[in-house]
């Protein structure tokens, strides 16, 4: 290997002309780049500066923020962090170390999207867009449920299975859409342009399964969102998962936590339906009962009315009346005849003072008035004696043996001596007797004395 000496009249740098040099080159060549990387070796010293690598799977290199750049940082950067950055290249000429002096910071994948959705999110609801006041009713019993989602997807299985298990009979129309990727956006706010154009449905579900806050964008597109607005069919949005929120979410017109929760919301319950239906059955049936009983009753009514109107009712009051006009004929005729009776009988009775059958009348009732007055006084006397025959009766009773057996004393008659018991010193045990009370008489055996 030959090595050769410089000559005097050759340029010999030094090391800080070297790196100034390259200092200058780097910086009129990298006026601004961005980069995108992970933070590491993250160091905030008292000065405010901040100082840092930015790595991916295959090289690093340095960073220097100063403190004058921090203004407008809106997060608090850390190591593992992945950043996207606005730099200079340049060199640390002390140390001749190649490094990115950094101008602005923002959060790489995530975190820049999390921007842009709080930015189109009160920008939107500045607009209204997210107002209650715009949000229609779901249909309890929808003719037919749209649904624009990747026709290939979880979300589509599941939105399915619970619709044909709710309510089979709803048909179900499906608007194929990507879900994902530059085109969905467009896709999907077209998808429901067409839908409101055909007016085939009555309730649309919009959404996907869950993915990462990138996979799930295109519900936080500002198209999407003017799209759901303008919508005269209600939206169920169902993107992700319960804890997923997506700008959709807003403007819809309800928002479901899952794909098959917007399947539980769109549908009704065939079952609750069914018993309402025969609730309602049942009861239309009380009703028209009930009505038909009033018809019923007004017709009846009716029908009394008309008979009492028909002219052989006409008849038959007039036929009572003529009979009441009878009666009252023969009443006043009775009572014209017994007039003319009473006067013949006075006249007979004044005729009948001049004959002597009076007097021998008079005699009769004299006699049969004497005869009374015998038998009445007969019957006293034999009143008066049946009442001392009674009590000489009643006396010869109370010292009778029979009246004593009639207030529950007994005879008791020794067998077969005929022997009237007074202490049972008079028997013996087997002796038999027979007793006599105010109703008949009956044996029995001593069995006992005491």
């Amino acid at each position: 290997m030959n090595y050769q000496v410089p000559s005097a009249t050759q340029n010999i740098l030094t090391v800080t002309q070297l790196n100034r040099a390259t200092s200058q080159l780097l910086d009129n060549h990298f006026l601004s780049i961005f980069v995108e990387g992970e933070i590491s070796n993250f160091s905030a010293p008292s000065s405010g500066h901040l100082y840092f690598s930015l790595k991916d799977a295959n090289a690093q290199v340095r960073c220097a923020m100063f403190k004058s750049q921090q203004r407008r940082l809106n997060f608090t950067p850390s190591n593992g962090k992945q950043v996207v950055i606005k730099a200079r290249v340049s060199l640390y000429e002390p140390r001749g170390d190649y490094q990115l002096i950094v101008e602005h910071i923002e959060e790489a994948g995530d975190g820049a999207l999390r921007r842009a959705f709080e930015a189109l999110k009160h920008k939107l609801a500045a607009e209204g867009l997210f107002d209650a006041a715009h949000k229609q009713t779901l249909p309890l019993l929808p003719h037919a449920i749209g649904i624009i989602t990747s026709p290939t997807g979880a979300a589509i299985r599941d939105i399915i299975t619970v619709l044909r298990r709710r309510f089979a009979a709803i048909p179900i129309i499906i608007y194929p859409v990507s879900v994902q990727g530059n085109n969905a956006k467009h896709e999907i706010a077209k998808a429901i342009s067409q839908a409101n154009e055909r007016n085939e449905c009555d309730v649309l579900i919009v959404g996907r399964g869950g993915g990462s806050l990138e996979d799930l964008w295109a519900f936080n597109e500002e198209i999407v969102a003017r799209a759901l607005f303008a919508s005269s069919i209600p939206i169920i949005s169902a993107v992700g998962h319960e804890t997923d929120i997506t700008i959709a979410d807003f403007v819809a017109d309800y928002r479901a936590a899952t794909p098959s929760a917007a399947a539980e919301h769109a549908s009704p319950d065939q079952q609750e339906w069914s018993a309402r239906f025969n609730y309602l059955e049942q009861h239309l049936q009380q009703q028209l009962t009930r009505k038909l009983n009033q018809k019923t009753q007004t017709l009846d009514w009716l029908k009394q009315r008309l008979q009492q109107q028909h002219p052989g009712q006409k008849l038959l009051r007039n036929s009572q009346r003529l009979d009441e006009l009878e009666i009252r004929l023969k009443q006043a005729l009775r009572r014209k005849l017994d007039r003319h009776q009473q006067t013949l009988a006075t006249h007979t009775a004044k005729l009948g003072q001049y004959n002597p059958t009076i007097t021998i009348n008079n005699y009769k009732q004299k006699q049969a008035h004497l005869n009374q007055r015998l038998i009445s006084v007969m019957q006293h006397k034999l009143t008066t004696l049946n009442q001392s025959l009674a009590r000489s009766s009643q006396t010869l009773n109370a010292v009778s043996p029979l009246a004593t057996l009639n207030r529950g004393y007994a005879l008791v008659i020794k067998q077969p001596s005929g022997e009237l018991i007074h202490s049972t010193k008079q028997l013996k045990l087997g002796d038999s007797v027979e007793t006599k009370i105010a109703e008949g008489h009956f044996t029995s055996e001593i069995t006992a004395l005491k």
